[in-house]
């Protein structure tokens, strides 16, 4: 496996400051939405850019603070709901986000050698605010490092509880947007309202939900595979798949079954996983995956929503049926979890998550967040398109990343324990 570089210390010449909207904004609180205050999401989506040449922070910094006119509540601050203790709303008081600027005795191209699997030291990319509480934490933290060469990395840390993926792309383009051409209108405004997500009165469970559903009958399995992934030291794994690539992989599945690059790509990297992992053939695995909800809803959510508009989709089966089956399985069980995805499957969650406050199952799953074919990789500030667009660090979980210059690439990345790592990466080039 390649290595990944390790990041110099960084110097910072001065204190981090807070960037505040440039002109006056509401105060008041935004209600969170039942999605928005899922306990899983409550941590920062980190992205990492970086840019052959650097762009003024003067210019990055006012850019920002017009932009956060429009996106004023990341500008805010969450807190405790005062209805109840456990629920988390926004407080728009246009306190601002924290912005730090830093220095690294790095190149460009040092990084670019070894960019495709983060480390531990790349957290030192972006400013760690010390505090116990993630409620604590400004929703929005940026640094900007300056490389050796003249060239430039962007991280930023958005919440998750006020931005998807989705929100978070069209948040980072409209701050570009303003960078280089700052007297223009947003091509699409920030609808900031959650309203329409509010949970019915009473709730409707309507599903059965198997992405919140435990096994009973495995729970001694699923213990000691919880005990395997945590007790061992985990390895980033990478591989990038081209379109000719998953076309191979589309082949595999006879009889044919029309099928999208992801549905095929996200059970080619299930069975990989659950074949790496040397799991009972008997256990019961899930792949949980993140759907885009705001077409689903009727009526759908407003053009510009980028609050989380998104529910995680269950596939499930037994191990042994899923790594001897034909390819055509484990793609049929992808496309039937995403079409199962409707209004009142999202209300349904959103009902349940009112009711009973549960959590993803994530015992014995393989979770997929797709950050591709959202326009992450074209992000440009005046400088040109980025060089390498990826996450801070590698997790647990599976992220389908966006391939610089090539649309129709995928790159997956996903953090396992050590002694699996040989084989998942074997097994994902296996087709």
């Amino acid at each position: 496996m390649t290595k990944s570089i390790k990041i110099p210390d960084c110097y910072y010449p001065k204190e981090p400051a807070f960037v505040t909207p440039s002109g006056q904004t509401p105060n008041h609180s935004i209600y969170l939405s039942n999605l928005d205050d899922q306990r899983f999401l409550r941590f920062s989506i980190k992205y990492l850019y970086l840019y052959k040449r650097s762009v003024g922070v003067d210019s990055l910094q006012a850019s920002l603070s017009k932009v956060l006119e429009e996106f004023y509540p990341l500008a805010g601050r969450l807190k405790a709901s005062s209805f109840d203790a456990e629920k988390l709303e926004l407080q728009c008081n246009g306190e601002g986000a924290l912005f730090a600027e830093g220095f690294a005795n790095i190149s460009v191209d040092e990084f670019l050698e070894a960019s495709l699997r983060p480390n531990i030291s790349w957290k030192k990319l972006l400013y760690k605010v010390d505090d116990k509480s993630f409620v604590n934490i400004p929703p929005l933290v940026i640094q900007v490092t300056h490389l050796r060469c003249g060239g430039m990395i962007l991280c930023t840390a958005i919440s998750h509880c006020i931005c998807d993926g989705i929100g978070t792309a069209q948040f980072l383009h409209s701050w570009a947007h303003i960078t280089t051409k700052p007297n223009t209108a947003l091509p699409v405004s920030p609808f900031h309202g959650r309203h329409m997500l509010k949970p019915r009165n009473p709730p409707q469970i309507s599903s059965s939900h198997p992405e919140f559903t435990h096994p009973a009958s495995q729970g001694t399995v699923s213990a000691l595979l919880t005990q395997f992934l945590q007790c061992q030291q985990l390895v980033p794994v990478s591989a990038t798949f081209t379109a000719s690539q998953i076309l191979q992989i589309k082949k595999l599945c006879i009889p044919s079954l029309k099928c999208t690059s992801f549905e095929a790509l996200a059970a080619h990297v299930w069975r990989s996983w659950a074949m790496a992992l040397d799991l009972p053939p008997s256990h019961k695995v899930k792949l949980l995956f993140s759907v885009n909800a705001r077409s689903k809803l009727e009526p759908r959510l407003p053009m510009g929503f980028y609050g989380n508009g998104f529910v995680l989709a269950c596939a499930e089966t037994v191990v042994e049926q899923l790594v001897r089956s034909n390819r055509h399985y484990s793609v049929k069980l992808v496309k039937e979890a995403k079409e199962n995805v409707n209004d009142e499957m999202v209300r349904s969650v959103i009902d349940i998550l009112e009711e009973r406050k549960m959590k993803p199952d994530l015992s014995a799953s393989l979770v997929i967040s797709q950050w591709s074919k959202l326009g992450l990789e074209d992000l440009d500030f005046g400088v040109g398109r980025p060089l390498h667009m990826g996450p801070l660090s590698s997790e647990i979980y599976c992220i389908f990343l966006p391939v610089v210059e090539d649309f129709h690439a995928f790159t997956v990345l996903m953090s396992v324990p050590e002694k699996a790592a040989e084989n998942f990466e074997k097994f994902l080039k296996a087709y």
